[in-house]
């Protein structure tokens, strides 16, 4: 385990040390004592990982060891998943081969009980993809937010549990999204069953979430006086119910600033609402009620002050949603008060919402912040992450245990299944016959939890619908009547004398595959229901105020029903759902699997408890897995790996072996003396059957390197020679190097000097960087005045080589102008001339082209054009009419002459204004149109004496002209004058 190529300890002495390091080479595979006695062995050499097989095993060494740094990153990364020795590093970079070369989906299937490093090694997996990925700025950016949704989830779903210090209370399954180029672009958070009681309720010797230590021990002096809070969380009933408010393992103040600079990374900007919300669950849990003949009151106003202002909403309706509840009574909606009982229910059940969905949105967050926002590549590969919650034992067991126990019993049935599944498609992809294996098939405990109509679940979900008197004892009695008979299923009344003295009345036990569990009644129906949805109505004034209140807190709450909606599906039909989901999208990945295990209770390092491993062995189905696993062959390798190992065993196949791998190895084993039974010849693998006939073989090989020894003394000879020619070889560029660097600095202390030797070197390289660099960043057109700065001594030859320069892109440029070009610069040039600085829309005119619209010779009438006479024709133009009533556009001509415009209908001059009558002129800034001053009054173009009206111009995306409601003739036009004056109105 100590190198980097697979070694399988050889030396029998040291095998029976360190034990083998993949459980699948055990001699005595079906013994559970082996197993754990190879566990211990590893253990105590703080070698924590083993195979068994492709699964990884890991054993929480509760220490650090130096075996996670970037140099282990990289001796595992992109190495045969068997070349080097057990890691979850290994895992990682397995599956992401995988997903690279195979194109498919790939999950990694992290389980284990509380403490034994699920959330470690999911995490170690994220920094190993972090840190071997390809990265660009924008993935360093998805990079870190992965990271650092870490701290933030355990934060507000992680707790200090008896058996462990940071316990996640949820399950997690998170999706990796990779690009073509293999780097990590994105990723999706899915969240299962946060264990909301814990917010109003902690056993002995346990704490609440993570976030609200840190938030009383972390939090600004200003920020816990404007959340009303003290920094002592003996202060705070939801904080105070486990007695233990200070772990020596954890630094809340630390974690405090982690998790606020984990929120800036992945983008959070709503810490003052977030914070709001948390510091509002604990007012709510200092809510106190008191009150005579059984109706209950708030005795002190000033919690809910504080949640009136840190919620936004009114202090009055709150008050009374936590004291009253509402009911319709012959069409008529009731307040009828609350006893303590109902009412400290009502707060708690508040409390517990208010976190579930204040989780459940900052997951949304999360998940808004990873992603995969570039639709260049809308197709992209995945790696999902799965930690979730191992299976539970404790002493009093009761719905959270139910779920987690049968979210276990899914996930091992997926785990056998595809583990069967893999080995029967590897035989038949190799040729070689598949022999049927014989297994425990945990269906039928499944089916008993989830099965339709019959199953526990729909049991628990029918009493808590039900009308009548429902309670956990009739639950319990429901279950005795329907599934009674199932040999997986006992209860008190049900069991045998000897099973009764170790069971309750209200307990009923279950046979899962791991063992037996008894789990408590008392609890299923309310937590079934949530509590949310059972006190719905009763708290729905609160609610609705939530909803309509204008603080963003609505957000978390909007998809709550109203009252009169019926209930949601119960929170175990839920859960069955999403894991239903959970396993359609493992199914669809190619898994890998991380058994995590702890070796002790105590979280003492080196302390290896047999009697907890092999409970952890038990439940992990592991002898299960290496039983499956074994059913064949004990060892499998490519030709190529396994011809390569063991080739000088053979004089045919050494030193190297020119033919076919498949021929080589044939070659090999038949000299090695390989029974028929012994091994079988796959298409590209050879398998063998027994750990013995593998390990004689590596004994063979450790005989083998002593006599190679000898052997290779004379090629080191030849090697010192060479290394010594080399190492030559690099002093001479080592005092190349330093002569040039102490020319450099020489160079640069007298530069100032003539030209000399001491500086000669320095002002020849400044020269020629300044040319190189001039080469690069030469300007790109004639607009471009960029010039690097030249040194003292060339600034001649760079003024000159810039004028050089420019006259070269102009000559280009203008040898590039055809003649419709040249004409167009030529007007750009009278128009400059005309309007620049006179004119204030002149520069948005310059980009646009001039489009001709002048009317040439044939296009006016003969009968106009001889109408004329002797005037000369300078310029004539289309435009439009427009009446005075109404405004309706009719098509007109106008034609400069030498002394008059002339208005021109088909082949009648309508109109004549002589230049001489006009005072003066004036261009608008929209439309092009042109405004004539005539005798007195301001006109467009003409208008009769005596007949005024008014022109309202408007800017707009395109030129529109129209009666306007106030009976103006409204002009809508773009700003440009470069357009033709088109517009006429008499």
């Amino acid at each position: 385990d100590k190198s980097n190529r697979y070694d399988l300890r050889s030396s029998l002495t040291a095998r029976d040390r360190v034990g083998v390091q993949d459980f699948v080479l055990l001699e005595n595979f079906t013994s559970e004592a082996a197993f754990i006695e190879n566990l211990r062995k590893r253990f105590k050499e703080n070698l924590i990982y083993t195979y068994i097989g492709s699964v990884l095993v890991s054993v929480n060494p509760y220490k650090d060891l130096e075996i996670y740094n970037k140099n282990h990153m990289q001796r595992y990364r992109g190495v045969n998943f068997y070349e080097v020795s057990p890691h979850i590093y290994a895992v990682g970079d397995n599956s992401y081969r995988s997903m690279r070369t195979e194109r498919k989906d790939q999950c990694i299937l992290i389980s284990g009980e509380s403490g034994a490093g699920k959330t470690e090694a999911s995490k170690k997996i994220l920094q190993y993809y972090a840190v071997t990925c390809p990265a660009s700025e924008q993935v360093q950016t998805v990079k870190d937010r992965l990271l650092q949704s870490n701290p933030v989830l355990e934060a507000f779903g992680n707790a200090k549990t008896l058996r462990n210090d940071n316990s996640s209370r949820f399950g997690k399954y998170m999706d990796i999204q990779f690009d073509f180029k293999g780097a990590p672009v994105g990723g999706h958070i899915i969240n299962y069953l946060l264990e909301k009681s814990r917010v109003v309720h902690q056993n002995h010797g346990e704490r609440n979430f993570h976030i609200f230590y840190q938030l009383i021990e972390g939090g600004e002096e200003d920020l816990l006086r404007g959340l009303g809070l003290e920094r002592n969380p003996q202060q705070y009933q939801y904080l105070v119910k486990g007695n233990c408010p200070k772990v020596s393992s954890i630094n809340d103040r630390t974690d405090w600033k982690t998790v606020r600079k984990a929120l800036t990374v992945i983008g959070f900007d709503e810490d003052e609402e977030l914070l709001n919300i948390i510091a509002s669950v604990l007012h709510l849990g200092n809510v106190q009620y008191g009150g005579e003949d059984g109706v209950a009151c708030i005795t002190s106003d000033t919690q809910i002050k504080y949640l009136a202002r840190l919620l936004g909403v009114n202090g009055t309706v709150l008050t009374e949603a936590l004291t009253h509840k509402k009911i319709i009574a012959k069409g008529e909606e009731v307040c009828v008060p609350l006893n303590l009982e109902q009412a400290s229910s009502a707060r708690d059940a508040l409390s517990k919402a208010v976190y579930g969905r204040t989780f459940t949105w900052l997951v949304n967050k999360i998940n808004a912040s990873l992603t995969y926002t570039d639709d260049s590549c809308k197709h992209y590969s995945v790696i999902g992450l799965l930690d979730i919650y191992g299976f539970e034992v404790f002493q009093h067991n009761s719905f959270e245990q139910f779920c987690i126990n049968y979210c276990n019993e899914k996930l091992q049935q997926l785990f056998i299944e595809l583990t069967l599944k893999s080995e029967q498609e590897e035989y038949e992809a190799e040729g070689i016959t598949w022999e049927p294996v014989q297994y425990f098939n945990n269906k039928i405990i499944c089916d008993l939890v989830e099965e339709k109509f019959k199953g526990i679940i729909s049991i628990l979900d029918e009493e808590c619908l039900r009308p009548g008197d429902a309670s956990d004892l009739t639950f319990l009695e429901k279950l005795e009547d329907t599934v009674g008979g199932h040999p997986h299923f006992v209860t008190h009344k049900l069991a045998d004398t000897k099973t009764r003295k170790v069971m309750s009345r209200e307990e009923f036990r279950l046979l899962h595959y791991a063992g037996e569990v008894n789990y408590n009644v008392n609890g299923f129906l309310d937590k079934n229901n949530d509590l949310l949805f059972r006190n719905l109505k009763e708290l729905s004034g609160c609610y609705l105020s939530f909803l309509l209140r204008p603080h963003r807190l609505h957000h978390l709450l909007n998809h709550l029903p109203p009252p009169s909606v019926s209930a949601p599906p119960q929170a175990a039909t839920q859960f069955k759902a999403s894991l239903a989901k959970l396993m359609e999208i493992l199914m669809s990945k190619e898994p890998s699997y991380v058994r995590c295990m702890k070796p002790n209770d105590s979280k003492q390092a080196g302390r290896f408890d047999e009697v907890l491993i092999r409970h952890q062995v038990k439940y992990l189905g592991l002898m299960e897995n290496l039983r499956v696993r074994r059913a064949g062959f004990a060892y499998r390798r490519r030709y190529e790996l396994f011809l390569q190992r063991y080739k000088s065993l053979c004089p045919d196949t050494w030193a190297n072996w020119q033919g076919k791998a498949f021929d080589g190895v044939a070659t090999l084993v038949k000299h090695l003396g390989y029974k028929p039974e012994e091994y079988k010849l796959g298409r590209s693998k050879i398998f063998i059957r027994f750990p013995k006939t593998l390990f004689a073989t590596e004994e063979g090989l450790e005989t083998r390197k002593h006599g190679l020894g000898e052997r290779r003394r004379r090629p080191v000879a030849v090697q010192a020679w060479w290394r010594g020619i080399l190492a030559r070889r690099r002093a001479r560029r080592r005092r190349q190097a330093a002569d040039t660097i102490r020319r450099f600095v020489k160079g640069f202390i007298h530069r100032h000097r003539e030209r000399c030797p001491e500086n000669e070197y320095f002002l020849d390289y400044v020269r020629y960087s300044f040319l190189m660099n001039l080469r690069r960043n030469l300007p790109k057109n004639v607009l471009d005045k960029s010039w690097p700065t030249p040194p003292a001594a060339l600034s001649e030859a760079s003024e000159l080589l810039r004028k050089l320069c420019m006259q070269n892109m102009v000559w280009s440029y203008c040898k590039k102008i055809n003649s419709e070009w040249k004409h167009q610069m030529e007007q750009k040039m009278v128009a400059s001339e005309l309007f620049k600085d006179k004119k204030d829309n002149y520069p948005q005119s310059v980009s646009k082209l001039f489009v001709n619209t002048r009317l040439n010779g044939e296009d006016i009438n003969p009968k106009v054009v001889q109408a004329l006479g002797s005037e000369k024709m300078k310029y004539a133009v289309p435009v439009t009419k427009y009446d005075r009533k109404g405004y309706k556009a009719r098509p007109r001509q106008l034609l400069l002459t030498a002394n008059s415009a002339v208005i021109v209908e088909e082949a009648k001059l309508k109109q004549r204004i002589e230049y001489a009558t006009l005072r003066g002129q004036r261009s608008t800034d929209w439309g092009g149109c042109v405004m004539f001053w005539v005798l007195q009054s301001c006109f467009f173009l003409n208008w009769p004496s005596g007949k005024e009206g008014t022109i309202d111009f408007t800017p707009g995306s395109e030129l529109l002209v129209a009666k306007a409601k106030n009976g103006h003739l409204s002009v809508v036009s773009p700003p440009t004058f470069l357009r033709p004056a088109r517009v006429y109105a008499p």
